[in-house]
């Protein structure tokens, strides 16, 4: 009788990001990130409701979970602490370098902590930590659908390595995920942004995206020479300047930027400095910090095709969630075709974990993962007859598409609530704000009505995949909305609002496979206005997660400029 495939439980927990992810029956049964069930962003508690809806969606107990994949391995901590002496003891004074050896120690410790624990939860299961790179990357390359691919992580830290480089290829054995080279703390190019985003006033680790927005409206030629300095690229990589970016220790009471940066450039910003309003300096110093970015993503991408030899490449970790890099490397670096999976961050290194081990048990690469974005939860069966909340209405349509389309082409903003939850940071048409681009006002309305953040922040724009080539420079599928690119003439006339002062846009393309709906709406939308394309931003407001249940739907509607809300077939509005 042949051998019943294991059941795996993959987490991120204990750090920022905590998600669960379960695969049984050798298939992806989901990837649930706890933030959207328990209402607090970025969430660092035992992803519980992740699991419970999980394990109850694929009828199983947690008896039955074979395994638990963690997404740290405890053991290359310590191995860590060992091959850093040499660069700790070189480079810097002991002062420097036992807090450093000692934050090495206590993160260990730390993470052997978690998967003990684990083990209490699940009875039957053998408990295994992953290395934090492999779990990036075999999630990476499992969600491209590629079978053979160069794959490039680029995040702050996992155990020591901060960015590897691998070969990934499914061959007659199976899956095969070899890696061929590793950067490792201190130089860390999510460390480096982290530590000027919260420089530049914003929270490290949230709000990296609005120091890349920013970017575009400096010059970052004041401090170019700065970065070049700090961000010194080599044949293998890159490294940090120490003078500039002090060692990373757990302790606060350490610095991550050093006085000669703050002196060379400007003092500390805060939320409240000059109204909340970035000053030029702040600006120019975001720019400088993209600028070099793009240019070490652009440099780490080419060395991976030249160490791999492979003409498609997959690039996961933190770092992957910076766009306008992506689109540079899509752009610069020789690829034939670029592939970000939906959660590039470390809540998709709760699928990479449970993969990495079923291939360990396996030899083979688990399925339902390759473009799928949709993984959590649905709620095709809420009823919201009469009055849903105090001062709201509901009632339910019959065609939600063409309705929809043509209150958007009326201008109205309208929060979309529909099928299974995605998974990582973009919303993709189920927990989506769709707006129309021809409304020349709309990005001031979405960012002061709807959304409550900085009037600087761009908006993407949602098209059918197969009418984007006439307002979008792609060249490719971008299904996860991970790639900034050029923009057309055409967009440049027809739909500005959606292209940022860098002149590029982050646009997400549709097919009526991947989401009838939002396509349904496209076309709908089209043939209303003669533009397939819309506004489609995440379904929250600002320092909320995405809406990943009704109730935290209606709150959003409820506490927002929002002019309606689309939650399955109802149709609700404000009274």
């Amino acid at each position: 009788m042949p051998q019943r495939p294991p059941v795996v439980l993959g987490l991120c927990s204990g750090t920022h990001d905590s998600a669960a992810a379960l695969l049984s029956g050798g298939v992806l049964v989901g990837l649930v990130e706890e933030e959207r069930l328990n209402g607090e962003k970025h969430t660092r508690a035992f992803p519980r409701k992740a699991i419970d809806w999980l394990l109850d969606h694929a009828d199983l107990t947690s008896d039955e979970v074979s395994a638990v994949a963690y997404n740290f391995d405890p053991r290359l901590y310590r191995r860590g602490v060992l091959s850093s002496l040499p660069y700790l003891l070189g480079g810097a004074t002991w002062r420097r370098a036992l807090p450093r050896a000692n934050s090495f120690r206590t993160v260990h410790h730390r993470a052997a902590e978690r998967l003990a624990a684990l083990a209490d939860g699940f009875p039957g299961a053998r408990v295994v930590g992953v290395e934090h790179h492999r779990a990036h990357g075999m999630y990476a390359f499992a969600a491209s659908g590629y079978e053979s691919a160069a794959v490039l992580i680029v995040d702050s830290l996992g155990e020591t390595t901060t960015t590897s480089i691998a070969r990934a290829r499914l061959d007659g054995e199976g899956v095969r995920y070899d890696p061929v080279a590793r950067i490792n703390d201190p130089a860390s190019l999510g460390y480096a942004y982290g530590a000027v985003t919260q420089h530049l006033g914003w929270r490290r680790g949230d709000e990296e995206g609005t120091v890349m927005a920013l970017a575009a409206l400096g010059d970052p030629a004041r401090f170019r020479d700065l970065f070049r300095r700090a961000i010194r690229l080599t044949e293998n990589g890159f490294i940090l300047d120490p003078a500039i970016f002090p060692l990373r220790v757990i302790s606060s009471r350490y610095p991550r930027l050093s006085p000669e940066f703050i002196a060379a450039t400007c003092p500390s910003r805060t939320g409240n400095d000059n109204g909340g309003v970035p000053l030029d300096v702040h600006a120019d110093l975001a720019a400088a910090l993209q600028e070099r970015t793009e240019q070490v993503m652009v440099h780490l991408a080419r060395r991976a095709r030249d160490l791999t030899g492979e003409p498609l490449l997959c690039v996961g970790g933190g770092v992957a969630m910076n766009c306008v890099s992506i689109g540079a490397i899509v752009q610069d670096s020789a690829f034939d075709e670029v592939a970000v999976p939906p959660a590039p961050g470390d809540a998709g290194t709760a699928a990479g974990a449970a993969l990495a081990h079923y291939a360990d048990m396996t030899g083979a690469l688990a399925g339902g993962v390759a473009r799928r974005c949709y993984l959590g939860p649905d709620y095709h069966g809420v009823d919201l007859f009469g009055r849903p909340h105090d001062g709201m209405s509901a009632r339910a349509i019959t065609d939600p598409a063409r309705y929809l389309a043509r209150r958007l082409a009326d201008g109205q903003i309208v929060g979309v609530f529909q099928g299974r939850l995605e998974a990582g940071p973009r919303a993709l048409g189920n927990r989506s704000i769709l707006a129309s681009p021809l409304r020349p006002d709309v990005v001031d309305r979405l960012n002061s009505t709807v959304k409550f953040r900085e009037p600087f922040r761009p908006f993407a724009p949602v098209v059918l995949e197969d009418k984007a080539a006439d307002y979008f420079t792609l060249g490719q599928p971008s299904p996860f909305m991970s790639i900034a690119s050029r923009v057309t003439p055409l967009a440049r006339k027809t739909i500005p609002t959606v292209v940022h002062a860098n002149g590029t846009a982050r646009a997400q393309t549709v097919t009526r496979e991947r989401n009838p709906l939002l396509a349904e709406v496209l076309t709908a939308f089209a043939e209303l206005t003669g533009v397939p394309v819309l506004i489609n931003t995440s379904l929250n407001i600002k320092g909320k997660p995405i809406c990943g249940t009704p109730e935290m739907a209606l709150d959003c509607l409820r506490e927002s400029g929002l002019d309606a809300l689309l939650l399955e077939q109802w149709w609700v509005e404000k009274t």
